[in-house]
């Protein structure tokens, strides 16, 4: 994940999190948006904003799982630069409608990945969650 913030908290708790439930997860707070996406399309990588403005979703996933082997997601949090909506290869939205950010980005990737990450295990995690019907546990990982 890259933050044009510059939040040394963020990147700590995102850090310890991915320490103790695994997977290569990664944070950096501080960054230039533009020179990161030029950079990442520069290496041959595909750029998809997710914005009410968009696409409706179910238009064009088919066609970004066939096409972007190598997917940056862009995310604004506030009024985006016009410039984010030019550099994009999609405009994606999951409803043209206000919404929250962090609810787009949770349907986009579940329909991108077609749910299969709701069964994904990480090999590295130290922790993981015991699913119940009742209650909640969670155990230490064999190592």
């Amino acid at each position: 994940m890259l933050l044009t913030s510059n939040d040394k908290g963020i990147e700590r708790s995102l850090r310890e999190v991915t320490s103790s439930w695994g997977g290569d997860f990664f944070v950096q707070t501080g960054v230039k948006w533009k020179e990161e996406v030029t950079n990442w399309k520069r290496a041959g990588g595909k750029v998809c904003h997710l914005t009410m403005y968009g696409e409706n979703i179910l238009d064009v996933i088919g066609e970004l799982r066939e096409r972007a082997v190598k997917l940056m997601v862009v995310v604004g949090a506030e009024k985006v630069p016009f410039a984010v909506f030019e550099a994009a290869d999609w405009n994606i939205a999951v409803g043209n409608q206000p919404h929250s950010e962090i609810a787009a980005l949770a349907l986009f990737l579940d329909y991108l990945q077609e749910g299969k990450e709701l069964k994904t295990k990480f090999a590295d995690a130290k922790l993981e969650i015991e699913p119940k019907r009742r209650g909640k546990a969670m155990k230490a990982t064999e190592t």
